[in-house]
């Protein structure tokens, strides 16, 4: 059974930065694409970034671009998501989340899910 477990969510300034951590266990994950979504309040659930295994290749939301930036760490079975000049806007519920194969930014092809963490950025 696929686990995956999200970390570094918390409280940031607008302007400022976080990294988020996704853990994964429970298989090996050569084929399969570690994605990030989140939810805000009210709001559906949106794609942020995902990542292949591999590392390659990379793809964000537009809203994002340029500001976030997610990274792998194959030795620790680990996906990040460093998250610099955060805006109010980006406050959400952060989750991590897996398929197997080719990226999509649907959620609803998601099959792996974390408990998600909170992000909140004040103005």
């Amino acid at each position: 059974q696929v686990q995956l477990v999200e970390s570094g969510g918390g409280l940031v300034q607008a302007g400022g930065s976080l990294r988020l951590s996704c853990a994964a266990s429970g298989r090996t994950f050569s084929n399969y694409v570690l994605g990030w979504f989140r939810q805000a309040p009210g709001k559906e659930r949106e794609f942020v970034a995902a990542i292949r295994w591999s590392g390659v290749p990379t793809y964000y939301a537009d809203s994002v671009k340029g500001r976030f930036t997610i990274s792998r760490d194959n030795a620790k079975n680990t996906v990040y998501l460093q998250m610099n000049s955060l805006k109010p806007e980006d406050t959400a519920i952060y989750y991590c989340a897996s398929r197997l194969s080719s990226a999509t930014s649907n959620y609803r092809d998601y099959i792996y899910w974390g408990q998600g963490t909170q992000v909140t950025v004040s103005s």
